[in-house]
């Protein structure tokens, strides 16, 4: 997916769109995941902990997925983890420049600000979905709370 340095508008600009558009499309296909990982673990541990244990089992009757993603959350944080390696990839890897078409350089500057939110915004939801799947408890026990 490397970008060519100087390309014709007419030509290449929509070729080039096309490539920020798939890099966009990982970027939220990241935050899809890694806000499963809140779904499945992180929502039912604190919905628990407030006392609305019925709200859980009412959402799992009503989505038996989240079953399934409790069950397999090892291999939900790995797949999102991973996912996020990928995106945090295609984010900062080196060899990224824009065009120098100044339509498709603004369009590729802000996509890159855009991509690079959507990240962080992920990485962080990623980072409260491991705490509370797999620390709180462990934490909470080893205090004696």
């Amino acid at each position: 997916m490397k970008l060519l340095k100087a390309h014709a508008p007419s030509r290449a600009g929509g070729n080039a769109r096309s490539v920020f558009r798939s890099e966009a499309g990982i970027s939220w296909l990241t935050l899809f995941a890694s806000t499963s990982t809140l779904v499945c673990c992180a929502l039912p541990i604190i919905l628990v902990t407030l006392g609305m244990g019925a709200a859980v089992a009412s959402l799992t009757s009503a989505f038996p997925f989240l079953i399934f993603l409790s069950l397999h959350k090892t291999w939900v944080f790995a797949l999102s983890g991973f996912m996020l390696f990928v995106s945090g990839w295609f984010i900062y890897r080196p060899i990224k420049s824009c065009p120098t078409d100044p339509e498709l350089a603004r369009f590729c500057e802000n996509l890159k600000r855009w991509n690079k939110s959507i990240f962080w915004v992920s990485v962080a939801i990623w980072g409260i979905g491991f705490f509370a799947a797999f620390v709180a408890l462990p934490l909470r026990m080893a205090l004696g709370l």
